[in-house]
């Protein structure tokens, strides 16, 4: 072999060991990760530092660190790896929050700037959870969260607090191992001078088909006594769409908006041909706690049926739960109903037992047989009344003022409202074809439409304007101050901080609105009142208690622009007291005069 030869094999060998070493080093020396700095200030709702506040940093397989801000309010983290992080604060008598820092957030120089603004917060939750498995003894070891605002777990009396709040709606969760979650909402009304309370139990058996005593403790109340289902103008305008709300009711398993009515259905998909056939649980329903008295228990139910004749009829029924009962249970209400037909009956149930308390009702139809078994109960109305009701009939009873179709009867026994804030936009717009998802997003804004009830005398609603809920006039030559057109009511308990109403409304075109709202006492007394105080462009006292105006500012976007309507109702502390508002046609052939409720408060 050649010299030359050698010098090249041995360079060759000599370059592939030293590539090799290279490669060997590189494969075992770690790869330095890019590290940075997040800092910031802390501040509050002036601008002004907020010092000692703990500021907590958290990330995925990266280990929890904290600081405290400074007399300036600042804090620093060095050498943090460029990842998505959680940045939290919190501060003894300050609303905790986070901040969420992303590898973008980082400057070219490696630093991230997370300021914050913190909200004082003296408020608070607390309450006692019990363990309905146990006689209702203290449940200890619940986590009880707010997400992100707290956590906090209950000790050895099943008492829990959770501080550093502001008055807002939570949804608070209770979860312990071997029981069911619970889940409750706390609104702004609920917190008194600061503090709202829960009593919670955990651990109780499902009494209708999916829900538990503790889910039935948060069923809607049912104020009214009549709730109105369908499409058809049977009796227009009290039985028409815009008019008829119970699709707004809290429904529990399969059920539809159909022209005849609100249908409850057995579940027919599929997989639950298999369901076995059950006359004691219903398989879908409609429920609600009510007061009862002797002037609403009986129960009458106006409906029909699909998919059913009488050979092959629809089962159905009313289960009514105590919660006061020290085993709360569903109990029917005589014997299970049979009906297949398409024409209208009228059926009654006897709640007389239940006089003098607040239960639970359940109106559901029954699975019959397995397999596919398709039946469907159609609900016109549901009303109650100390006697049955029929056909198209308003509430028996001798009426508070001649012609509003509202008795005494009704009155005393509507229940006080719990609530004292109502809008009138909807979230979701709709018509007669398609409002069912609008109807039900009423549940979770406290609608007027849905929390008040509407009593369409002459002339149905204008349900979705942009502006709000809207009531109106005919265009008609008869004029009448003293009956309205159409009108909404409801009960307050009145007293001191619940004792002024605020309407904020508007109207439309050059034409003057007549309204009015009255004062009903449970012993039929009436005072239609004047407001104490009016941002209206143009309001002038009207005859028989009608205030008349004239405003077309406001709107969804423009809420400073409606008129206000300030009414003093601290005469009636103490009481009990129905508020109708209603609108009137005060000048003959003037067109369709509106009124537009945008907000209705108490405070």
């Amino acid at each position: 072999m050649s010299k030359k030869l050698r010098t090249i094999i041995y360079v060759a060998l000599l370059s592939t060991f030293i590539a090799s070493v290279t490669s060997c080093v590189n494969e075992d020396e770690p790869i330095e990760e890019p590290r940075g700095t997040i800092t910031g200030t802390v501040t509050d709702g002036e601008g002004q530092p907020i010092s000692d506040v703990e500021v907590t940093l958290a990330g995925i397989g990266e280990e929890e660190v904290s600081v405290t801000t400074g007399g300036d309010g600042n804090y620093s983290f060095e050498n943090v790896t460029l990842k998505t992080r959680a940045v939290k604060f919190s501060k003894a008598g300050w609303l905790t929050v986070s901040v969420t820092v992303n590898p973008e957030k980082f400057d070219a120089n490696r630093v991230a700037t997370a300021d914050m603004t913190m909200i004082f917060a003296s408020a608070k939750i607390s309450g006692v959870i019990t363990d309905a498995q146990n006689n209702n003894a203290a449940l200890e070891g619940v986590t009880v969260s707010v997400g992100v605002a707290g956590t906090v777990t209950s000790g050895s009396d099943g008492a829990f607090v959770l501080e550093n709040l502001i008055v807002d709606t939570y949804t608070v969760t209770f979860t312990k191992a071997n029981y069911k979650t619970v889940t409750r909402t706390v609104g702004e009304s609920d917190f008194v001078n600061g503090v709202a309370t829960l009593e919670v139990g955990m651990g109780s058996n499902e009494i209708l088909r999916g829900l538990t005593t503790v889910d039935l403790l948060d069923a809607d109340k049912w104020y009214y006594n009549e709730y109105r289902g369908g499409r058809n103008a049977d009796v227009y305008p009290r039985w028409d769409w815009a008019c008829n709300y119970m699709s707004a009711l809290d429904f529990q398993g399969a059920w539809q908006e159909q022209n005849e009515g609100t249908t409850l259905q057995i579940r027919n998909n599929e997989e639950d041909r298999s369901n076995p056939a059950d006359l004691n649980v219903f398989d879908s329903y409609v429920y609600g706690s009510k007061l009862i008295t002797e002037e609403n228990k009986i129960l009458s139910l106006r409906l029909s049926t699909h998919n059913a004749d009488e050979a092959n009829p629809a089962y159905f029924g009313v289960q009514v739960v105590d919660l006061s009962a020290a085993q709360p249970t569903a109990v029917k209400i005589g014997e299970n109903r049979t009906y297949g037909s398409g024409s209208y009956a009228d059926f009654e149930f006897d709640l007389g037992e239940y006089v003098g308390k607040e239960v639970v009702i359940a109106i559901g139809i029954y699975r019959q047989s397995t397999g596919d078994y398709w039946k469907q109960l159609v609900l016109r109305a549901i009303r109650f009344a100390d006697k049955k009701v029929e056909n198209w009939d308003w509430l028996p009873g001798t009426e508070v003022i001649e012609g509003w179709k509202l008795t005494q009867e009704t009155v005393r026994s509507t229940m006080a409202h719990t609530k004292t804030s109502f809008t009138g936009i909807s979230p979701v717009n709709g018509n007669r074809d398609n409002y069912v998802d609008a109807y039900r997003a009423w549940r979770g804004v406290d609608h007027v439409a849905a929390e008040w009830f509407f009593v369409p005398l002459k002339k149905d609603p204008e349900v979705f304007p942009s502006e709000g809920y809207l009531i109106k006039t005919r265009n008609t030559p008869e004029v009448d101050t003293k009956v309205p057109e159409a009108y909404l009511y409801s009960k307050f308990s009145i007293n001191a901080g619940s004792n002024q109403l605020t309407l904020s409304t508007r109207n439309f075109s050059d034409n003057f609105t007549y309204f009015k709202l009255t004062a009903i006492a449970d012993d039929g007394t009436i005072t239609h009142l004047d407001p104490k105080s009016t941002t209206a462009d143009e309001a002038i006292a009207a005859e028989d208690g009608c205030w008349k105006f004239r405003h077309g500012d406001g709107g969804a976007g423009n809420p400073e622009g409606y008129a206000s309507f300030v009414y003093d109702l601290a005469p009636f502390n103490g009481q009990n007291i129905t508020l109708a508002l209603g609108v009137y046609n005060g000048e003959a052939e003037s067109g369709e005069n509106k009124l537009v409720i945008h907000q209705i408060d108490l405070n």
